[in-house]
């Protein structure tokens, strides 16, 4: 799945969670279209509650190839608003300009403040930044067998130990440099950006 869809799903999580896509014809016609196996539908589909099967959709749905967010959307046909408002954000995304990071900040460290806020942003995808910035798959477990409960954390702490190797090398611009190699959506490093 394009990382900008991979985003927006992101973004849109708890209202897609709270109208229960997963009910209905959406999961049938995923199984039909053949971006989900029907290990998967039986997973989603057993799923105590609506919101906990929308979870566990949206858990599946972007490593499901480039093809599931479009199918998705064509899935939405009993949930219309929603497909609008996903059309929608889909077209402000592509009209958004590229983001560049500005010069002045290229070679400045992080604060802790901006690590967390990034740290917050990423989600699973911080091992793959990681590895990007030069951690080894050793310290990424230390990271994850230290801090069990929290992603965010896991995250954090991977960011904290990148930071203490590289010194004064650990700059904007090498983050910028992991980030994209590991298609993270740019508004990631916006967000990152502002909070300074």
């Amino acid at each position: 799945m394009d990382p900008k869809h991979r985003d927006i799903l992101r973004r849109m999580r708890l209202e897609l969670c709270s109208q229960g896509v997963a009910d209905g014809l959406v999961p049938q016609y995923l199984f039909q279209e053949g971006i989900i196996t029907h290990e998967q539908l039986e997973d989603i589909t057993s799923q105590a509650t609506c919101q906990r099967r929308a979870m566990k959709l949206l858990d599946v749905l972007p490593s499901r190839g480039p093809k599931a967010f479009e199918v998705f959307l064509k899935s939405l046909s009993e949930f219309p608003w929603i497909r609008s408002k996903l059309d929608e954000i889909c077209k402000e995304n592509l009209v958004e300009k590229a983001f560049d990071l500005p010069n002045n900040i290229k070679d400045v460290c992080p604060s802790d403040k901006q690590l967390n806020l990034l740290a917050d942003q990423l989600g699973a995808e911080w091992e793959k930044v990681l590895g990007y910035l030069g951690l080894d798959h050793v310290e990424i477990i230390n990271c994850k067998v230290q801090n069990p409960y929290s992603v965010r954390t896991q995250a954090m702490a991977g960011l904290v130990k990148w930071r203490q190797h590289m010194g004064r090398k650990a700059t904007f611009q090498c983050l910028w440099e992991a980030l994209q190699a590991a298609e993270v959506h740019p508004s990631t490093m916006k967000t990152v950006l502002q909070s300074s």
